[in-house]
């Protein structure tokens, strides 16, 4: 395919870590929930605009598992925020096509947020328009130990031995494993870090780190990042000619 027709080509699915919501409130000098309160309605103008950019899928990180080191005043307001926008945006996301899934450890989450996630699901899984995937209390590495000790089950129980353990066989036990590996991941904020974010599957993602804070990244930047990757030469691990 020549060049200029890749320069086209938008990734089909996108990774955020969606980061500076505090630093984007504390600039303006109000607490730091004031600030993701403001994320979480930018989240809903990039979901609107994934269709129209070719993105089908999209993978946002809304907690980490490290993010109960926070005040305890931060993380409750934070799933209060969660359960908010969940009854908020449930009937809108539903309308508009998307289908949404959460992945992360639900243990450590309350009741009411589970039910609301778990309903959200159901109801938005017939839906193809836009995947829209929530990691809620999610964490790379937590993510793989959870499969790994999910694959060790089924080893034990007798349905898989450990000639049947490769790549692949793992990768059907991950929170992702109804997914495509992400194209392309992008960080919000100036951070140049990767956090702990889809380990596995990003091993061949393009990354992409841009100094904007999340509650101040628009459509429009999002289309001028996606026509960057266009432009890019992905390779996988090999020489192309």
């Amino acid at each position: 395919m020549p060049k200029d027709a890749d320069a086209k080509i938008n990734p089909a699915h996108v990774a955020i870590i969606m980061d500076g919501n505090g630093r984007w409130a504390q600039k303006r000098g109000r607490p730091r929930l004031f600030g993701h309160h403001a994320g979480a309605r930018r989240v809903r103008e990039i979901v609107k605009a994934c269709p129209d950019l070719g993105v089908k899928y999209l993978t946002i990180f809304a907690f980490s598992t490290e993010n109960w080191k926070r005040t305890q005043t931060e993380v409750a307001g934070l799933m209060s925020l969660f359960r908010k926008y969940l009854e908020r945006e449930a009937q809108e996301l539903f309308e508009s096509g998307v289908c949404v899934r959460f992945i992360g450890d639900r243990i450590r989450l309350d009741d009411k947020l589970v039910t609301l996630m778990d309903d959200l699901e159901l109801r938005t899984a017939g839906n193809d328009l836009v995947h829209l995937t929530v990691a809620l209390n999610y964490g790379g590495r937590d993510e793989v130990t959870r499969a790994a000790k999910r694959l060790a089950y089924e080893i034990e129980q007798g349905r898989l031995t450990h000639d049947d353990v490769d790549a692949e066989t793992l990768s059907k036990f991950l929170d992702t494993h109804v997914l495509p590996d992400p194209d392309l991941v992008i960080r919000t904020s100036g951070e140049a870090r990767i956090s702990n974010f889809l380990l596995w599957q990003s091993a061949y993602a393009e990354y992409e780190f841009i100094d904007t804070l999340w509650p101040d990244f628009t459509a429009d930047e999002f289309a001028k990042v996606l026509a960057s990757f266009g432009g890019r030469e992905r390779r996988f691990g090999a020489i192309l000619a």
